[in-house]
């Protein structure tokens, strides 16, 4: 039985859960060994270090959006409608998780080193690399442009999800907006989709 595998997972866990309740500051070796129920010694077999522990979980938020991406793009087969799906799912998952959203982002933070703290030893800022990939493909079938040229467009695209994210998050754009718009960022999500692709054909 590989006794090693659950527990290295049961920290991330723990990590995952406070990092949710109580942001990332609080995340220290010693409270997740608490929250595992093992010693506070226990988790330096894994990370041994504070930006290795984050690291992890912050991997694991990358795991989870892009479960959540691929089967909100299983639906459609239409490129559009597509990054349409993913950036929906993009901001919502930035809403619903904040903590893990805004950790997963912080490669200040984060050990992205070849000692990362991960079973394959493989760079944190490579965990990124898929989403945007997928990001710029679907932008390239949207516009018909080369992927060098997509590639810039897919970045200015993901900045302004990414804004809307986290000025929704703190009730900025809700404020602008007043009435118009201020319930949903639906609106704002098909908006930066059309102002960085073009409109749709009517």
């Amino acid at each position: 039985m590989d006794v090693e595998g659950p527990l290295r997972e049961r920290l991330v866990d723990a990590g995952v859960e406070l990092v949710l309740s109580e942001g990332t500051a609080s995340v220290g070796l010693r409270e997740i060994a608490r929250r595992a129920g093992v010693s506070h010694g226990a988790p330096r077999r894994y990370f041994p270090t504070h930006r290795a522990l984050l690291s992890a979980i912050a991997r694991r938020g990358f795991e989870e959006l892009g479960a959540r991406s691929a089967a909100a793009e299983a639906g459609t087969a239409v490129p559009r409608d597509e990054l349409a799906a993913l950036a929906r799912v993009y901001v919502t998952y930035a809403l619903e998780r904040r903590g893990m959203f805004e950790l997963m982002f912080r490669h200040d933070l984060l050990d992205s080193g070849e000692q990362s703290g991960t079973p394959d030893g493989s760079r944190l800022r490579e965990a990124t690399l898929p989403m945007f990939q997928r990001v710029t493909e679907l932008v390239a079938r949207c516009r018909a442009q080369s992927e060098p040229s997509a590639a810039v467009t897919a970045a200015a695209l993901w900045a302004n999800l990414h804004g809307i994210a986290q000025l929704w998050s703190w009730g900025s754009l809700q404020l602008a907006l007043g009435g118009e718009g201020s319930d949903s960022h639906d609106r704002l999500i098909e908006t930066a989709l059309d102002v960085h692709l073009g409109p749709m054909a009517s």
